[in-house]
């Protein structure tokens, strides 16, 4: 028995809740993930899981044993990474997911620098909008906008991102400018309606003018759950947006969107990069969760309360 190969099945056993899962994210057979864990209980003499036919439950003796090898995990993997040519220099692969906007507009652009700084790290990044499965998946980390409605997961504030409302010249030539954001919710304007996490809503926004404050939904004809097909619906005239700054700003310049409501404030939309809290973090994880945090610092930096 390979005990060090052992110890990272069964790590991926409890995290994924079950053996087909685990064998999955770790690319061998079910079979093989089964194996290895008899082995270890044997060697241990200790049973670490009671499997049923549908489900996979941890032992205590299991539950005390995991975090233990989660921790061994973590001390190799950074023990293999010190004996690089420094410390500093993580290599591996990430997998990671990430807004299809951001991906576009900021991530990309600045990956050259990334690359420079940690040459030997290899990144696998999903670009999407939807809910990801973290575990189940085999991701390192997500970033995501909007309030965080998974619990279980750890995060990093990372920016806040500003927001206000836009529409396109041919939308306005069509349906006319709205005076007031309540103008939205009457059968004259449309939005495009944006589609959140896996209960595929739409949500309101908050609004404030002064000692005014408004939730604003609005009707719809569209809508999408991906950033840049929301973008996109705007930009021929589909309905009024609600945009964080860095997507509409190229589009003001170019006279592609107007900016609506001038004196209205719009909450911002908190910035996560959020991870599995069992999984350790590794120098790759960490370096790339600090290069996200500094990337927004520039772009969308989070707003400090006042003192």
């Amino acid at each position: 028995m390979d005990r060090f190969e052992a110890m990272q099945a069964y790590a991926r056993v409890v995290e994924a809740g079950s053996f087909t899962r685990a064998a999955a994210t770790l690319g061998i057979s079910r079979t093989s993930v089964t194996q290895l864990v008899q082995q270890l209980e044997a060697h241990l003499k200790v049973k670490l899981l009671h499997r049923t036919t549908r489900q996979v439950n941890v032992t205590a003796d299991g539950a005390a044993y995991y975090e233990r090898v989660i921790r061994l995990l973590a001390d190799l993997d950074e023990t293999e990474s010190s004996l690089s040519s420094a410390s500093a220099q993580p290599r591996g692969k990430l997998k990671v997911d990430v807004p299809s906007p951001l991906a576009r507009m900021i991530l990309m652009p600045a990956l050259p620098d990334f690359h420079a700084r940690y040459p030997d790290l290899q990144i696998d990044m999903g670009v999407s909008d939807r809910a990801i499965d973290i575990i189940g998946e085999n991701v390192d980390c997500v970033v995501r906008g909007g309030v965080l409605t998974d619990q279980s997961l750890k995060a990093r504030h990372v920016g806040d991102l500003h927001l206000g409302l836009y529409a396109a010249p041919s939308y306005l030539a069509r349906a006319g400018t709205p005076a007031h954001p309540r103008d939205l919710e009457g059968t004259h304007h449309r939005i495009v309606g944006f589609l959140w996490g896996r209960a595929g809503k739409t949500y309101p926004v908050a609004m404030a003018r002064g000692a005014e404050h408004l939730d604003i939904g609005g009707r719809y004809v569209v809508a999408v759950d991906d950033g840049n097909a929301y973008l996109a619906a705007g930009l021929a005239g589909m309905g009024v947006l609600w945009l964080p700054h860095y997507m509409a700003r190229p589009h003001l310049a170019g006279g592609e969107l107007l900016a609506l409501f001038g004196d209205w404030q719009l909450a911002p939309m908190p910035l996560h990069v959020a991870y599995a809290p069992n999984r350790y973090v590794s120098t790759r994880l960490r370096v790339f969760i600090d290069w996200v945090a500094e990337l927004m610092a520039v772009h969308a930096p989070v707003m400090r309360p006042p003192m």
